[in-house]
């Protein structure tokens, strides 16, 4: 679905990705990880086409993305922001129907479908009942899953996602990317994530990319890259590996 040919990436002096080669598939959660400052959140956007990269390309369905109509790469691509700002008073409903804007015609209303689809995603994010709250009267964990409810509106089928977790309570953490994960099993869905957590990385990912130092990529199935080797040298510390219920978990040392 999604493919980058030599993609390099870089900021000032600084090469934050050097050559990637990788190619992310219809059934994969893949997971960026790196430590503040590495470019994950630059390298989700160029994947997403809003940055162009200082060499080579993304491909989304065999055509190069920056030569693709921007309404048919929203309708196969959908981005969740690391912040979000709004400029304008809106209610919850009115900024999760914004998911549906790529599905209508220029000067089209929202149609009793578009309102169901928006209800649905309101629903699955646990916010049934919010539809007319102002956003103003919401927590930020609210507010991260109307954001949520949003991109699950659009109902495109590659989704990139940056730090979806955030400001998100535990039980909010597991249950969205739960719902995340499902999406992708779905035939044709793929989810690329910006995650601090290694241990939601590990739970939840399938693949990932880890960015060193550098412009030094490792990508590939999670159980060959989430190693505690791999992981103190990407974040500068030593960690702690613990086995239990089948899986490996890291903690600081």
């Amino acid at each position: 679905m999604l493919r980058t040919e030599q993609l390099t990436l870089r900021i000032a002096d600084r090469t934050l990705c050097d050559r990637l080669e990788a190619d992310f598939n219809a059934g994969e959660n893949w997971v960026i990880l790196g430590a503040n400052g590495s470019g994950k959140t630059t390298l989700l956007h160029a994947l997403a086409g809003l940055r162009q990269p200082e060499a080579g390309r993304v491909m989304l369905d065999h055509t190069p993305l920056r030569d693709m109509p921007s309404r048919r790469r929203a309708l196969r691509l959908g981005v969740l922001f690391q912040d979000f700002e709004s400029a304008f008073p809106a209610t919850v409903i009115e900024t999760v129907l914004t998911g549906r804007h790529p599905h209508l015609q220029r000067w089209q209303w929202e149609s009793v479908e578009d309102y169901s689809v928006a209800e649905a995603a309101l629903e699955a994010t646990g916010l049934a009942g919010f539809a007319q709250r102002p956003l103003t009267t919401l927590s930020g964990g609210e507010r991260r899953r109307v954001e949520i409810a949003a991109l699950l509106a659009q109902n495109a089928p590659l989704c990139l996602l940056d730090e979806p977790t955030n400001h998100l309570d535990l039980h909010h953490q597991v249950r969205i990317l739960e719902l995340l994960a499902a999406r992708a099993a779905r035939p044709g869905h793929v989810n690329i994530f910006v995650l601090h957590d290694i241990n939601l990385a590990a739970r939840f990912g399938t693949h990932g990319i880890l960015l060193f130092d550098h412009g030094e990529c490792l990508h590939g199935p999670m159980s060959d890259v989430l190693t505690r080797p791999n992981l103190e040298r990407l974040y500068h510390c030593r960690l702690r590996e613990i086995h239990a219920d089948g899986g490996r978990w890291y903690l600081p040392d």
